[in-house]
This record gives C-alpha cells, structure tokens and sequence, in this order.
C-alpha cells in the first residue's frame, strides 16, 4: 500500500510541475463551484465557521487571526414504511421485519470550532466538537443519529504560505479530521446526516484550492463512531489517496484526476456483527470534470471511477474473512444542466448515475462497487440509495424567487445493475435473479429559506413508490410485521438552523 501510495504521489507531483508552469503566478483565484445537485463539497474549515473580524461583533474587527464557529441544528422527521435497513441493537444482525410504525423523530445537533491562524505561522491548529442527538424514535437509536459530546477534529498544521511560489502554500496536517472531496460521493463528512464522518491521520496540500492547480494527499484511519462513548479509530483500516484539480480553465472546465484506495484487516471475531470485518485491498483511480459551456447557459459534471484490488467476505465457507476475490467494479456519473436567464434564476438538469453490482454471488469476483465514504443525498432525500448496485435516471428543477429563499423538486428512476445483487440500503437481495431490476421512483420537493443573519429553516417532502423488485418482497414477510415492501414510504421533515456568529456580513 504504502509504495503505490508514494507512487502515486510522484506521478501526480510531476504533472504539476511538467504541465501545470502557470503563466500567472498571482493571488488570482481561479476556484469555480459546480452546479450540480448538492455535490459542492463543504468550504474548509465548514461553512458554519466565521473569521472573527467579519462578524457582527464590531469590537472584534481586527481579530483576523482566529476562526470561530456555534451552529445548532434541529430537524423534525416523520417517515411512514421506512425501508432503511435495520439491525438488531445487541448484536448487530441484520433485521427482516419492516417497521411497523410511523416514527416522529427529534434530532438535535450542536457543533463548535476554534480554529488559530496566522498569529503562530507555520504552526496552526483547530478544535471541533459536536453533540448529535435523537429523541421521541420508536426504533433502535444508531450512531447516524447518536454521537454525543465528541471531538470531531482536532489536528495540527504546518502551513508555509508561499513556499511553492507566490500565495501558493504547502500544509501538512496531523490528527482527526473531517473532510469533503471531489464530489462528495465518494469522500464527505455528510451534512444532511446528524452525525459526521471523520478520520485520524495525515493530510499533505500542495497548493490550495485558490490556485490554478493544487494537490491534495491523504492517508487516514476511519474514526469509528460510539453513540455514548469517546470515538475511536479503526485501527484495522486505512483510507489513502490524493486527487490533483488542474484549474487552468476554470471558468470553463475543472478536471481532477484522482486515486484513492482502502486497506483493511481482517477483524472476524467481534462480539457485534457490524463490527466483524473481511480483508480487502481496493483500488480506486478516477476523474472529474465539471465546468460550463461559454454563453449557452449549459453546465456539466461527470465522474468516473474503476476499481480493482481484491475483497473478501465473511461467510459460512469463510469465517476468517481472509479468503479474498478479485475486485473489478465500475461507476460513472453524469449530470446536466441549463440556467435560463430570469430573475429567479432557474435552473433545469437531467442526471444520471450508474455503479455495478456483483454479477455472480458464486463466483470469484466481487463486481460490487464500494462507495468508500460518500454523501448519499444526491442520490435519495430519502436517503435509500448509495453509490452501488444501480441505475438512477433523475430530472431535476431549482429556482429562487430572491436572495433569500430557493426551491428545489426532482424526480428519481431507480434499477439495480445486477439483479443478483442486494439493494443493499434496504437490506434486500435475491440471488437467483427472478425479482427483477425496478426498484421503484421518488419524488421530493424542498424549500430553503433564510429568515435573517442568524437562523436559517427547510422543509421538505419525498414519497417512494416501489417497483416490481421491492414489491416482490412482500411475500417474504409476516402479515404481522408489516408494513410491507408493497407500501409506499413518505419522508417529511422541517429543519431549523442557528448561527451564533450570523452570516459573516459584518
């Protein structure tokens, strides 16, 4: 691992210094967002966080060197024949019933950050703690929901601000960190879900994202997270790579060659069935580009991933997860969309998103597609889907009134890949192939609305209706356990946000 790791490195280094001589070495920034459908990764550090000098606080004007951030977040959810998969809250299995109920659900989240910069130069540092909690559920509480009073980053940096040129630094970061990539699908700290994706280790940035071209490395050990007990690193994993955004022409193209890899260690023997790990060594080269198109009102952002390496599992033929099958899976995503010039900004966008599933469960090869660490939301605002086993055709409408609010409404087609595979967020497989592929349709709808400096509120509704694949299910289950795979889920929440340090307009 480490070698190709190291590799992979000099390659990427060597193209920004062969190909990338830039014929303007300035403070110029050349970073463009996407417009695709909630795939712009959080700003570093989040979008919460305020420098000190641009609050509301007028006595704090010429504090620059400190990043202050006191966010809480809660969301009301009521979800009617959730189909999520579920597992037994003492040992961790897999469960078969259907919910039985519809669940009204209270989630709170509390986050703090205390960033120093600049003042100590090259030394900086940053603290972030959250509390993630649920209350009024009928169901098993999960560390989706639960996490409270927990550090999610705490690391230290060494940032030398012109080392590689003029406003072109080198950083190297140790510790736990949070952090979103590329187009979130595959690496984010999850926004929408109550509680966050981090990693301890180390991030080396040559550049940053400012410039016309910057390298971002990593390698890290995912932080396991425990609903009341202090987090841990999974110390039988390790997650590593680096992905290179050339810039050059951003105001009409980015692209971001990209490589990421996992290691992982057979652990088999835990006492929770989730905790129980195979061996795999997966490799995951890519690119992303994304830009728009000069005068048309077009936009595009298109990803593209294979993996190979190999996978284990753990079975009855394999208790030790050290058996381990060839890895050879796909995905690719592509979406676009067209601004129309009206005061309300809309904007229309066709999507579509495909990940293989594995072929033969008999065989020796894994076709499977793992999604690593990825956002699920651009997938589902139901939050059934993932980067894996599918299909997925979607339409898409957004469009703002004014400044302050935005509505968002999209239609969603899904299929599994491989009919022999799982849907695997629903917990639902059929190996011999004869349930079909449609899984069924979702539509949602959104709006977002900021009510002034301090607090912003959503709400929003999406309804599932299942297909032949989800439907033929239903035979499987108790007339007791319902509801059935037959019914159709209804998702409603209404989400509110406070900001402690506004909006960062002082």
């Amino acid at each position: 691992m480490t070698e190709l790791f190291v590799k992979s490195l000099i390659i990427l280094y060597g193209l920004t210094t062969l190909l990338l001589l830039p014929e303007r070495v300035n403070a110029e920034d050349y970073y463009q967002k996407t417009k695709a459908y909630r795939v712009e990764p959080d700003s570093d550090p989040s979008s919460y966080v305020r420098n000190l000098s641009k609050t509301q606080f007028a006595q704090f004007r010429d504090i620059e060197w400190l990043d202050v951030g006191l966010d809480f977040r809660t969301r009301y959810e009521y979800r009617e024949n959730d189909l999520r998969r579920r597992n037994d809250a003492t040992t961790g299995a897999p469960l078969t019933r259907y919910r039985n109920d519809p669940d009204n659900l209270w989630l709170l989240r509390t986050r703090a950050y205390l960033g120093v910069k600049k003042i100590l130069d090259p030394l900086r540092f940053a603290v972030e703690f959250e509390d993630s909690r649920s209350y009024n559920g009928l169901y098993e509480k999960t560390n989706a929901d639960v996490n409270e009073f927990e550090l999610i980053q705490g690391y230290g940096e060494l940032y030398f601000d012109h080392l590689l040129g003029h406003n072109r630094p080198l950083s190297l970061r140790v510790g736990r960190q949070a952090l979103e990539l590329i187009d979130r699908r595959l690496i984010a700290s999850n926004q929408f879900r109550n509680t966050t994706n981090n990693f301890e280790g180390f991030r080396l940035r040559f550049g940053k994202k400012q410039n016309n071209w910057d390298l971002d490395t990593f390698a890290f050990q995912p932080v396991e997270r425990s609903k009341y007990g202090f987090d841990q690193p999974d110390q039988a994993t390790w997650f590593y790579g680096a992905v290179f955004s050339l810039k050059q022409w951003s105001e009409y193209l980015t692209i971001q060659p990209y490589f990421i890899g996992r290691k992982q260690r057979a652990e088999p023997f835990a006492a929770i069935l989730t905790d129980r790990k195979a061996a795999l060594d997966i490799y995951a080269p890519g690119v992303r580009a994304y830009g728009v198109l000069a005068d048309t009102g077009v936009d595009f952002d298109a990803d593209l991933n294979k993996q190979f390496g190999r996978s284990g599992s753990l079975s009855a033929t394999d208790s030790s997860g050290q058996l381990l099958r060839q890895h050879d899976a796909l995905a690719y995503s592509l979406e676009l969309g067209y601004s129309f010039d009206h005061d309300w900004k809309p904007r229309a966008s066709v999507y579509y998103g495909y990940g293989t599933g594995d072929k033969n469960p008999s065989d020796n090869i894994n076709n499977r597609f793992d999604a690593f660490y990825g956002f699920n939301q651009p997938w589902s605002r139901n939050d059934y889907f993932s980067w894996d086993n599918i299909h997925a055709p979607k339409a898409r409408l957004e469009f703002s009134p004014n400044k302050n609010l935005r509505f968002d409404m999209g239609y969603n087609l899904y299929w599994v890949q491989s009919a022999t595979d799982a849907w695997n967020r629903a917990n639902l497989r059929d190996r011999s192939g004869q349930s079909g592929q449609f899984l069924g349709h979702e539509f949602d709808l959104r709006m977002l609305h900021k009510l002034n400096a301090y607090v912003d509120w959503s709400v929003s509704y999406a309804r599932f209706t299942p297909g032949d694949f989800t439907k033929s299910f239903n035979q499987l289950v108790s007339p007791t356990d319902g509801p059935f795979t037959t019914e159709a889920s209804n998702f409603v929440y209404v989400e509110m946000s406070l900001n402690a340090f506004g909006d960062g307009k002082p």
